[in-house]
C-alpha cells in the first residue's frame, strides 16, 4: 500500500521560501510531483519530476519553485522561493508508478501574506 507523508508547509511572507518534502512508500514510482488547490479552484499542476530527473513545471512557477527527489529515500522536495500571495493553496503530493496507478498525499498548508 502507498503511503506519502508531506512535511514543510506553513505561514510566509510575501518573498519569502518554503520547502515542501513527500516521503513515499510501498511502490516503485517512475513519476513524482506537486499539485496544489486554493479555494474554489481546481487542483492544478505545479511540478513533476521523473526518476530520471526530468522536470515540467507550471508557468506561473517557473524561476522560482524547484523540484528534486531523492530516488534513493522515494523522497520529493518542492523548494519555493519568491513566493507570491497567488501561491497559496493545499499543497498534495503526487506519485504514478510505472504502470500508471496514481496516489495522493493528504496535502500540507502553504499560506503567504501579503
Amino acid at each position: 500500500q502507498v503511503q506519502l507523508v508531506e512535511s514543510g508547509g506553513g505561514l510566509v511572507q510575501a518573498g519569502g521560501s518554503l520547502r515542501l518534502s513527500c516521503a513515499a512508500s510501498g511502490s516503485f514510482f517512475s513519476i513524482m510531483g506537486w499539485y496544489r488547490q486554493a479555494p474554489g479552484r481546481q487542483r492544478e499542476l505545479v511540478a513533476t519530476i521523473t526518476r530520471g530527473g526530468s522536470t515540467n513545471y507550471a508557468d506561473s512557477v517557473k524561476g522560482r519553485f524547484t523540484i528534486s527527489r531523492d530516488n534513493a529515500k522515494n523522497t520529493v522536495y518542492l523548494q519555493m522561493n519568491s513566493l507570491k500571495p497567488e501561491d497559496a493553496a493545499v499543497y498534495y503530493c503526487n506519485t504514478v508508478t510505472p504502470w500508471g496507478a496514481s496516489s495522493w498525499g493528504q496535502g500540507t498548508q502553504v499560506t503567504v501574506s501579503s
